[in-house]
């Protein structure tokens, strides 16, 4: 088994910025890819993007491409993945949650694992 928890979230003002941490914990040797999703009340949850554990290629949504990005603690001993966060908006308002697979495709559902989530609000 493997265990996910986020750290970092908060209340932001439109346009700024906010990082992101997860930590796995357990059977961390069985992950290969760890992700980001994001889910606003009333909307489905969305993908938000993915890194290989080891190849560290990352893949991201649509709606955050060029101001996200994530990537991995270079000290493999920390098992910690972030999202950071730039030039924020009031739409990335969201609880935003970590997840983890076995599989090493960057795929947007089937995970393994995933996080009990942390709360993201962008004021406008």
């Amino acid at each position: 088994q493997v265990q996910l928890v986020e750290s970092g979230g908060g209340l932001v003002q439109a346009g700024g910025s906010l990082r992101l941490s997860c930590v796995a914990s357990g059977s961390t040797y069985t992950i290969n890819v760890m992700a980001w999703f994001r889910q606003a009340p009333g909307k489905e949850r969305e993908f938000v993007g993915a890194i290989n554990w080891n190849l560290r290629v990352a893949r991201y949504g649509d709606s955050v491409k060029g101001r996200f990005t994530i990537y991995r603690d270079n000290d493999d001993a920390k098992n910690t993945v972030y999202l950071q966060m730039n030039s924020l908006k009031p739409e990335d308002t969201a609880a935003y949650y970590c997840a983890a697979m076995k599989t090493d495709f960057l795929v947007l559902e089937g995970y393994d694992y995933w996080g009990q989530g942390t709360q993201v609000t962008v004021s406008s």
